[in-house]
């Protein structure tokens, strides 16, 4: 199997038995005039995710490596955003902001706007998987558990954004379920300064799984087909 030059220690992979997941990568967190955007998030870096992760997909799909997005939307009427008993329509950053913003109402990760839409430049392709989530885990309350295991994957490789709000919450629930997960540290940005990467950087690197550059995939993809 490749084995890849990864942190904290090298790991063996089968690519026959991985898959790409990118997390949330919608106009909500990776475009200007986005949800995070408004929350005043620094999105100056996204291009680069952007661009990152298109080069890392392409060379995916020519290997017959699956690629599964997750994005982040509720239904219109928000009646899977959690009732007066959850603290997800006070904590989730949309619900939040659309409850405290009113001029927002029905705009941020809502079923059918832009704020929920794919970037252009990321559109998904016959043959990807499209997994909607309502939770900061796209394991939480979706079908991705089941629909990965059914496809025998067993290495995950992330990307997305933000790295330490959905990408870390999806990575970790991945290490619980006996996946291995590994993070492309390139081909994703967090919510937040540099301290707070670095922070997810260490909780992965030392409790959850392991970190990797996309460059390191990308030439892996390619020796393994010689």
């Amino acid at each position: 199997m490749p084995k890849l030059s990864a942190k904290p220690e090298a790991l063996e992979v089968d690519f026959a038995k991985s898959a790409i997941v990118l997390v949330d990568m919608q106009n909500a967190f990776a475009s200007k005039g986005g949800l995070l955007d408004i929350a005043g998030v620094d999105l100056a870096d996204a291009p680069r995710v952007v661009r990152t992760i298109r080069d890392v997909i392409g060379a995916a799909r020519s290997e017959g490596v699956p690629v599964v997005y997750l994005r982040m939307a509720y239904k219109p009427d928000l009646s899977d955003a959690g009732g007066a008993g959850s603290p997800n329509p006070y904590k989730e950053l949309a619900m939040h902001t659309m409850r405290v913003h009113p001029e927002f109402k029905g705009k941020l990760l809502i079923e059918g706007t832009w704020d929920a839409a794919i970037v252009d430049d990321l559109a998904p392709q016959s043959g990807d998987l499209v997994i909607t989530k309502t939770r900061y885990s796209g394991f939480a309350g979706t079908t991705l558990d089941s629909q990965l295991r059914v496809r025998r994957i067993q290495f995950l490789f992330f990307a997305g954004i933000a790295a330490n709000v959905c990408v870390e919450s999806t990575l970790r629930d991945a290490y619980f379920l006996d996946y291995w997960p590994i993070l492309l540290a390139d081909a994703t940005m967090p919510a937040g300064g540099p301290g707070i990467f670095e922070a997810t950087l260490f909780n992965i690197e030392s409790f959850f799984g392991w970190t990797v550059t996309s460059e390191e995939l990308r030439a892996q993809f390619k020796a393994s087909t010689g």
